[in-house]
């Protein structure tokens, strides 16, 4: 099992033999893959199967209702260190020596617990977030929380070729990105396949930025010279906001193989919370771009969902 950089901690494992009341601490829980917290009450094959809420939310509750402590709000993991309700569905996180999955954040209250009637509020339906086990193991206090920031891309991978678009030609550029970015963790990567025609090209990627969850879009093919390559137009009509050093990184790496890196016209950069890049046209140069800037994607994406700690510790 590789290390993780830790984000937070466990500071609390709870566990209730009930629903619907407060969990009481425990020196250490087991989780078991696919069913949750042994011997507790909410554990079973379904989505929700460990709680988790941060210390940070319950402290903002102790305001007006002083005492109340880990595991009040019914939920199995108490941490600090990591802002649990802003994580998007699909993230993971290493705890302690288990791996768990966000299956859902905040949860509808159907009936009002003992502290909401003492206080008039509950944080658990807004800022609980709610998990799937992977891997099983135990959890006890003091564990590291991990997120694994590979987990936070939501990808999507647009070929540019009029070729391919006519089904006269395999699409091998867009398998080997895809394939590096499952390599790189990614769970979720759509595919599409469009002609070198700047107003398709920029349509999709609208649509990807605007309307679905995707926050990476790797476009391969079209950044070349000829009066065809028109990827970096099209994409410089959508963004929002530059970040060339990805397409910088790619041409500088690039041109210690080849002089013809020089030609690449490539671009990179963000319309909302989504950032987008240009590749190159073949799989291999797709393979080898793909590494030299491989390292800096997840933490990059982190950044856009404003998830992301400093890049470098103060004074670094």
């Amino acid at each position: 099992m590789s290390a993780h950089p830790a984000d937070g901690r466990v500071i609390s494992v709870n566990v209730a033999g009930a629903t619907g009341v407060r969990k009481d601490p425990v020196a250490s829980v087991k989780l078991v893959a696919g069913h949750g917290v042994e011997g507790d009450a909410h554990a079973g094959p379904w989505h929700r199967q460990v709680s988790l809420l941060a210390d940070e939310s319950i402290a903002r509750m102790r305001t007006s209702c002083p005492g109340v402590d880990p595991g009040a709000f019914g939920e199995n993991l108490t941490t600090e260190g990591l802002v649990l309700h802003v994580l998007p569905v699909g993230a993971r996180l290493r705890v302690g020596e288990t791996l768990l999955e966000v299956t859902q954040i905040g949860k509808e209250c159907h009936s009002r617990c003992a502290i909401f009637h003492q206080a008039g509020d509950c944080v658990m339906p807004r800022e609980g977030i709610f998990a799937r086990v992977v891997e099983g193991g135990e959890v006890k206090p003091g564990d590291a929380v991990a997120l694994l920031k590979s987990s936070l891309i939501r990808a999507a991978v647009l070929t540019v070729s009029d070729k391919g678009s006519r089904g006269e030609r395999a699409d091998t550029s867009g398998d080997a990105l895809e394939e590096a970015l499952r390599g790189l963790g990614v769970a979720d990567v759509e595919r599409a396949i469009v002609s070198d025609e700047r107003d398709l090209i920029a349509a999709k990627l609208r649509r990807w930025a605007d309307e679905t969850a995707v926050n990476l879009v790797l476009t391969t093919g079209g950044t070349g010279m000829t009066s065809r390559d028109v990827t970096p137009e099209a994409t410089l009509a959508v963004l929002e906001r530059q970040a060339p050093g990805f397409a910088e990184a790619m041409r500088a790496g690039s041109l210690a193989v080849t002089p013809h890196a020089m030609l690449s016209r490539a671009v990179s950069g963000i319309r909302g919370a989504t950032l987008i890049i240009n590749m190159p046209g073949s799989p291999r140069a797709c393979r080898e771009q793909f590494a030299m800037i491989a390292a800096a994607l997840p933490h990059g994406v982190e950044k856009l969902l404003d998830l992301g700690a400093d890049c470098a510790p103060p004074g670094g």
